[in-house]
This record gives structure tokens, sequence and C-alpha cells, in this order.
């Protein structure tokens, strides 16, 4: 099985917590921007339309929204910025 096979195996959780250590083990600040960017308009397509004005009003709502953004229907709208930025970067599952 391809290591994009894989990845597409994952549930959107396993993609988030996947992308996010290997972020954090190499202080990737660009992705957590990136994901802080994307994270409102995902929450306002699936109807959390409070937290996604929360989210673009303060950094501390970004910064303690980046562990949710793994969770449901959220994660399943950020599942492609996953995919991008874990096959950009060669990291395959264990």
């Amino acid at each position: 099985m391809s290591d994009d096979d894989r990845l597409d195996a994952l549930s959107a959780k396993e993609l988030h917590d996947l992308a996010v250590r290997y972020a954090l083990r190499h202080l990737d600040i660009a992705f957590f921007i990136r994901l802080m960017q994307d994270l409102p308009v995902a929450e306002a397509a699936v109807g959390q339309t409070d937290e996604a004005e929360a989210d673009a009003m303060t950094l501390r709502a970004h910064i303690d929204d980046v562990t949710d953004a793994g969770e449901g229907e959220v994660a399943e709208l950020l599942r492609p910025v996953y995919l991008e930025y874990l096959r950009e970067h060669d990291v395959s599952p264990q």
C-alpha cells in the first residue's frame, strides 16, 4: 500500500493528530497559522458560527481550537489541509 493510500485510509482525527504532532516536533509555525486561518471557515460551514466569529476575532480562541480541529465535521472539512501538509512533508502513518 502506498503512503498516499495509507494516509487516505486514516480518519480526519488521525490525520489531524499526525499533522499536529509533526508540526510541533518541527516547530512549524506556518502550519498552525494556516490551520488557524482555515478553521473559522470550516466551523462556519458546519454551522458553528459563534465559534467561527470568536476565532476570527481573537488569537486565544484560535489557539484553544487547534486541538478541536481534529473533531467531527470540522475535521472532515479540514481533511484536505492535513493530507496536503503530510504529503508535502513526506509524513506517513506508522
